[in-house]
């Protein structure tokens, strides 16, 4: 099955060596999970053309320094193939801005949050959740992710459910009644280390030193993109096989 990455940001210039690009992030994380998975990508932030979500087996729409409210050349499109590609019944898996924007296109709202910013190790209650992310009777109903966002789905679209939230980001993950469309307001592509960076942007821009201090802080606690990678994974193998993930 071949994923194609929506590309709608890119890792910033000045993290480019050490971290390599924003595709790659992704690969790192659902490739070890199914020798099934292969990878493309395209650069939709720089306004590559979008195919036709029919000759597409799969697609991650990403995070973005854009909000789903603003208006670059590229967003609109980016919307219309969200819907044509819900329609057509593409397994579709959105990150941050990508979570974002697939509930904007589909009827939801997407607002800049009065409660700022979430940067760094984030807890979510795992509640009703699609079956790729059920595991051992052991398995904490908990997830732990990092964080990077201001903007939030503040109401969901009539055609989705909840099954990710926290007190901060009560829709934090999104699952849809076709069974093929997924988001994530969280980042399980973001490493500890790649996550400490991105939190250190936010020094002194918006956010004062006592602030970013906790959130790196955090980040010495373990996430589990490991068990989201395997969930994301199932979902995208379930979803190609013509079954619903819901």
């Amino acid at each position: 099955m071949k994923i194609t990455i929506l590309l709608s940001g890119e890792t910033p210039d000045s993290f480019m060596e050490e971290f390599g690009a924003y595709a790659d992030r992704f690969v790192a994380l659902l490739a070890p999970q199914s020798e099934q998975l292969s990878f493309d990508s395209i650069a939709v932030h720089k306004n590559e053309s979008l195919p036709d979500p029919a000759t597409l087996q799969g697609a991650i729409v990403t995070g973005s320094a854009f909000g789903a409210y603003d208006s670059p050349p590229w967003m609109n499109p980016l919307r219309e193939f969200i819907r044509s590609a819900y329609k057509k019944g593409l397994p579709m898996l959105g990150i941050c801005f990508g979570h974002q924007i697939i509930a904007d296109a589909l009827g939801g709202t997407v607002t800049k949050s009065e409660k700022g910013w979430s940067i760094g190790r984030h807890v979510y209650r795992l509640e009703q959740c699609p079956e790729c992310f059920l595991g051992g009777a052991d398995e904490p109903d908990q997830l732990a992710i990092a964080a990077s966002h201001q903007d939030q789905v503040v109401v969901p679209p009539p055609d989705a459910r909840v099954f990710l939230s926290s007190d901060f980001t009560p829709n934090a993950g999104l699952i849809y009644n076709n069974g093929r469309v997924m988001s994530l307001q969280p980042h399980p592509e973001f490493e500890i280390a790649y996550s400490k960076a991105i939190c250190e942007l936010r020094r002194n821009n918006p956010l004062e030193d006592e602030a970013v201090d906790q959130a790196v802080s955090s980040l010495d606690r373990p996430l589990d993109n490991s068990r989201v990678a395997r969930a994301l994974a199932r979902f995208f193998l379930t979803a190609n096989s013509g079954s619903s993930a819901g």
